[in-house]
């Protein structure tokens, strides 16, 4: 029995990776035949059930994967703002324009939702517990009325997380990006303190 060194086994992995990455996004998830994705990555279906158990684990692994970076471009996005209330709306808005990222609509909004449920309780807490930083912030500086940064961080994450399914799911998505755009800013305005509206 070949011994495979880490070097090797991470290279597989993040081969399987990027080659579901791109054909997930080309075909979707359920017509996506694993011995043409192995094939592709120049790998076995045995490398595919030794990393991720079986398709739906290597969808999970792809999810993942486009989660961390649209994570780190909403960071970047937030902390290069002129100020935290720009960064923090800036923030918001852009997280519903990424649902119209082919990439990121066919295969976290659409087909991650009907084969996993969702996104990872993990993400999901990372998202809130970033956006609850976020908004701690903004009401020590007295941007935001006072509430508790944590419910109201649920709460938008929760709303921004639902407009974007609706924008994903359906055929007017550039219409449903700017109707949702606009209830963005009508809820964001009602979080200013009265003296920063």
């Amino acid at each position: 029995m070949v011994r495979r060194t880490r070097a090797e086994m991470e290279e597989t992995r993040a081969a399987l990776i990027s080659t579901a990455r791109k054909v997930f996004s080309e075909v979707g998830y359920a017509d996506t035949v694993m011995d043409d994705l192995t094939g592709q990555a120049g790998l076995t279906r045995g490398a595919l059930y030794h990393h991720f158990g079986d398709k739906k684990g290597l969808l999970a692994a792809v999810v993942e994967q486009i989660d961390a970076e649209m994570d780190a471009r909403l960071e970047t996005i937030s902390s290069t703002a002129e100020d935290g209330w720009q960064g923090f709306t800036h923030r918001c808005n852009a997280y519903l324009t990424m649902a119209l990222e082919p990439e990121y609509q066919r295969i976290v909004l659409r087909d991650a939702r009907s084969v996993l449920g969702g996104p990872s309780q993990e993400s999901q807490r990372h998202c809130v517990d970033a956006m609850q930083r976020l908004i701690g912030q903004l009401i020590a500086q007295g941007v935001i009325a006072e509430a508790n940064p944590q419910a109201l961080a649920s709460l938008i994450y929760g709303s921004l997380a639902e407009a974007a399914f609706w924008i994903a799911e359906g055929e007017d998505s550039d219409a449903r990006l700017a109707q949702s755009s606009e209830a963005l800013a009508l809820l964001l305005r009602g979080l200013l303190a009265k003296r920063a509206r």
